[in-house]
Formats: structure tokens, sequence, C-alpha cells
């Protein structure tokens, strides 16, 4: 184990930096540190970002970037870039000691240099980091199951549909055939439903050029446990959604779960079977395992039980928000009830966080973290959605527009913004991309053909060598 330098880094008779530490470089993470970076004075603290990757991910820009409407690049935001008075630290936290105020993380470079993990000492903890994808332990899921979480996840199925197109206009075996153009997705959430009726849209528009396929030899299913979909719509706008699916000759299937998906098989709670290369799973989201190895109180769910103060109950010096956090809605009529962990909630707490941090950092008083939902958009592909904002219902044309209009407004920094509105109007200008580039999952394929007829299996150990004269 290594520890960190805890050197406050102060000339003497200088009163040390209080060292914030958060875990996550999400929603939730970058914000706070973005607000703590503008409202502390310069010398009062020293922020340091532990986060898995070196961005943040805009996630309700997925479906779209599936789709090839937006560039993936455009979808996370460089921390490096907008955290500039930050430490970033690339890495997994594995442990925190939050009694000793210690996190044990693993870096990059912890591997190479064989040394074990770090320590990082804090004063005030901010922890983060999100959700993962909830599994079940459905047979082959494991083994052939997508998630849509990542930006990595979302071209990496973009490119395995128009892979499965290209499979099947080039085989002479019927039940390939079918197999490849038939999608399932298991969840009808906002994941699910987007990123269903973006990548339909899409591959709909691809068959044009395809002389083999057209866009009803092609199969879609959706798998729902519940009696609805898209329940933040409200119902009204849900039914809606499920009439325009089936309008498309989507199969939307309610209260229904997926059994299996063993030998590319998909076994559903109905006793239909779908031979299928593409199961997506987007059937919610748990929270993160890092939870887990920290020494502060949970929820029956494993969420972090926290305050409306957004501090974790009591714990001092400990804070928590997002989707990890289950925060009181005290705006609810019910008692008891929690915010919803969604990212609008996530942003606006961010900032109540980041403020009450630095309230508490000069012994002024805390506010209470109150915001009233105020509604959802759903894209259903181009041109098509549904909206229930303020009271409003909207549908088609109208609430895709409210869509775009409000990712736009809250997607981070400027620059990304323009880059979005710029890739929209070219798109509105010019026909939808279908490139697969599924070979850059594989990038050293093609020198390792060249250089020796492709990969190589890697080299054994050596053998050990006898002892010299004077040693054993």
């Amino acid at each position: 184990m290594v520890k960190a330098a805890n050197s406050r880094g102060t000339a003497p008779g200088t009163p040390p930096r209080t060292r914030i530490l958060i875990v996550g470089g999400g929603y939730v993470g970058m914000y706070t540190a973005l607000r703590l970076q503008r409202k502390l004075r310069s010398g009062e603290a020293e922020v340091t970002v532990i986060t898995p990757e070196p961005y943040m991910t805009y996630q309700p820009f997925l479906p779209e970037a599936a789709a090839g409407s937006i560039s993936p690049r455009h979808v996370v935001v460089p921390l490096r870039r907008v955290l500039t008075k930050c430490r970033i630290v690339i890495g997994q936290a594995q442990r925190i000691d939050h009694a000793k105020r210690v996190a044990t993380v693993t870096t990059l470079a912890t591997a190479e240099e064989g040394a074990g993990d770090i320590e990082i000492a804090y004063d005030e903890l901010v922890l983060a980091p999100g959700s993962v994808s909830r599994t079940l332990p459905v047979p082959g899921l494991a083994d052939y199951g997508i998630g849509f979480k990542t930006v990595e996840e979302a071209i990496g199925l973009r490119n395995h549909v128009i892979e499965q197109m290209d499979i099947a206009s080039s085989t002479r075996d019927p039940a390939i055939r079918d197999a490849a153009l038939t999608f399932v997705f298991v969840g009808g959430g906002y994941a699910g439903v987007e990123a269903l009726g973006e990548l339909e849209d899409m591959a709909r528009f691809a068959a044009r050029y395809y002389h083999n396929i057209k866009p009803e030899d092609m199969k879609w299913v959706l798998v729902e446990a519940s009696d609805r979909i898209l329940p933040e719509v409200g119902p009204e706008m849900g039914i809606y959604t499920v009439r325009e699916l089936r309008r498309r000759n989507i199969d939307v299937r309610l209260e229904t779960r997926l059994e299996s998906c063993e030998n590319r098989v998909a076994v559903l709670s109905d006793g239909a079977r779908f031979p299928t290369r593409t199961v997506v799973w987007t059937a919610g989201v748990k929270p993160h395992p890092i939870l887990a190895a920290c020494d502060l109180p949970k929820n029956e769910r494993g969420r972090l039980a926290c305050t409306a103060f957004l501090t974790v109950e009591g714990v001092e010096h400990a804070w928590a928000a997002g989707d990890a956090a289950a925060v009181p809605d005290i705006t609810a009529a019910e008692p008891g009830r929690e915010c919803a962990p969604n990212a609008q909630h996530a942003v606006r707490q961010a900032r109540s966080l980041a403020d009450n941090l630095v309230a508490a950092l000069r012994d002024e008083v805390l506010t209470e973290y109150a915001h009233k939902y105020a509604g959802s958009v759903a894209s259903l592909g181009l041109h098509k959605g549904v909206a229930h904002v303020y009271g409003r219902k909207l549908k088609g044309y109208p609430a895709w527009l409210m869509h775009r209009a409000y990712h736009l407004s809250r997607v981070p920094t400027f620059n990304r913004k323009m880059r979005v509105l710029a890739e929209w109007t070219l798109s509105g200008l010019f026909k939808r991309e279908i490139v697969s580039l599924g070979s850059l999952e594989h990038p050293r394929a093609e020198f390792e053909l060249a250089a020796g007829g492709g990969p190589k299996d890697p080299p054994p150990p050596p053998a050990p060598q006898p002892p010299k004269d004077g040693q054993g």
C-alpha cells in the first residue's frame, strides 16, 4: 500500500487548506466540482476528483449517438478541460474508511508500478459514484447481453446493429438471417425506449441501401415487466408511446420478463421464443459497488442515507447526491418519499451540495434541497417523441423538438452546445450516416495480420535458470 503525500503545501503560519475529495466524475461529481472551483476563495480548499474515466457522459444523448445523429466525442465532457482548478485522478475507489478520512484508490499506474493501491487522505468527502446496470440471474445474459449506459456501449450497439444487417444481407442460411434481423430490448424506461426508437429509425433508413433487406424484414421486440412503459411521462403518454411503437411494427410486450437468452434464443415469460443475436439490457440500475466498501450508513436498497441538506445521515464531513444517495423529497405530499434517481435531480442536488459545503467551511447556515419535478421528455426517433412538462402533454414533432431544446440547454459547456447544434443542423441538411466502425474495437487487427498472419498467443514464460554457485 502506497500512501499519497498528505502535506498541505502551505507556508509556515498559514492555515492548512481543507482537502475535499469527490468520488465520481458523473453529473454530481462534475457539477459539484465545477461549482466549488467557482465559489471557493483562493487557498480556501483543494478539490480532488477520483473518476474511472477522464470525462463526464451526458447520458440523454446516448440514443442519438447510437443512431448517428451526434458524434460520440460530443456526448462527453472532458473533465480536465472543465475542472481546471481541481486535481483529477483517473482511477477507481476501492474502499473508503471515513473514520480515518482515507480513500483507497487503484489508478492506471498502480498495476504498472506493482506497489499496490494508493491512499488519498481528505477532510470533506463527496460521494457521487452514480449507479451501475442492475442485472438479474438470467441464463445467457452475461454471455450475450449488451448494456446501454456508456458511450462505448452506445457506439458498440450501433456498430453491432449495422453488422447484423451486413450478416443478414450476405448469409444464405434463413435461420441466421432471421436471428440477425431480430433485436430484443429489455426494459421500458427511458434508456430502453429511446435506444429502441432511435436505432429502429436508423435501421429502417439504412435498409434502403441493402438490395435484399426491407424494413419489414426486421423484428424489434420491447420487453417490459410492468404494465406500462415510460412511467415518468404519465399513463396517457405511456399508452400513446405503446400505440406509436406498435404502429411502427415494434412488438411491445408488457407484463413480460426475459427468462433466458442461452444459445442466442430469447425466451420470454409469455412463452414466446425469439432466435436473436441482439439482446439489449436496460432493466434498471443499482447503487455503485463502492458503497458496500465504505463505512457510511445505507438504507435497505443500498443507497446512502442522506438528509435534505445532502449530508450523510449521522456522519460529519460526508456528503452525497445523485443515484447513490437516498435524499428525502421535502416537496412531496406523502412523508418519507425520496427524490427519484434521475439526471434532473442530480444536477440540481450537485449545486445545492456545493453551496452547503462552502457554507459549512465558512460556518454559515445550510439550506435544504427542495425541487419539484418539472416533467419528462423522451425521443422515439427522428421527429417523434413524447413529453409531459409542467402539466402539459405533448407528442409527435412538438415533443421531439422540446426534447432537443431541453437537452441542448442542459448539456454542459457552451462548446458542447454549439457542436451538438451544428451536428443537428448538418443532419437536417444531409442524409443520415450509416457507417459501422466496428474495427475500432480491435484497432491492432490489421497490423497483426500484416506483421505475422494474425493475432498471436502470448509467449510462454521463460524457463527458470539453475542457481549459480553461491546462490540457492
